[in-house]
């Protein structure tokens, strides 16, 4: 990519994020795949770090002010959706993050700008860039604005699939559901596990995700699919 198809990406998209970059090094750090970079401290995994933490506040925030009837664990379940690895790379799917991403050829050869992990991962590295460049607030209206239609769309059950299986089993009198990792793939910055739950007198069910609470979720989402009516 050169320098100037790069300013022109990034030029497109502050727009879409609302903000003019007082320092544009900050938005081009927030691209720099760890695959890319011979110093994993030249990579974007500080900003993700920061980003990380500025996503949740300010998810936080969103829910407390739109859902005044909620309680804390209501609360609770809306956020994990809103902040999962699914949902970043979806939003940046919309933003197009992929087209300003820096990887390795490798990286690239194995469909890395469309890895819903390194995906979410910039997504997370673009709001820490944010937050840098013009404080939290800047920071928090683009994440507010971006994710308030998410929470109102949201029409699932307001409970995780892993605390759906526990009280089912529960209410069948059955031991608690076992979850194990069968599996572990893919390199240090993009990992990929397999997950799965036994649950006395069901057939074992699996899951796969970035992390073991993700592959654990998606476990116990299949054991409830498999049982019948979620």
């Amino acid at each position: 990519m050169s320098g100037g198809d790069t300013s022109t990406r990034h030029s497109a998209l502050e727009d879409r994020l609302g903000h003019r970059f007082s320092d544009p090094d900050l938005l081009n750090q927030a691209f720099k795949h760890a695959s890319g970079q011979t110093d994993r401290l030249n990579s974007n995994e500080r900003l993700e770090f920061l980003g990380d933490r500025v996503l949740g506040l300010a998810v936080s925030a969103l829910l407390y002010e739109r859902f005044p009837e909620e309680n804390e664990g209501q609360l609770g379940y809306r956020f994990t959706g809103l902040v999962r690895k699914d949902t970043l790379a979806a939003v940046a799917r919309d933003l197009d993050l992929a087209s300003c991403l820096k990887l390795s050829p490798g990286e690239k050869a194995a469909g890395g700008r469309d890895n819903p992990s390194i995906l979410a991962d910039t997504c997370e590295a673009v709001i820490g860039a944010l937050f840098l460049d013009a404080g939290y607030a800047v920071a928090a209206d683009f994440v507010q604005r971006t994710w308030a239609p998410l929470a109102d769309a949201h029409t699932g059950p307001l409970k995780d699939a892993k605390t759906r299986l526990q009280e089912r089993c529960q209410k069948n009198t059955l031991a608690l559901p076992v979850y194990a990792v069968t599996e572990q793939t893919g390199p240090d910055h993009a990992p990929s596990f397999t997950v799965t739950v036994s649950v006395e007198g069901r057939p074992d069910q699996s899951g796969a995700g970035g992390s073991k609470q993700e592959a654990e979720q998606a476990a116990a989402a299949a054991m409830l699919e498999n049982w019948g009516t979620q």
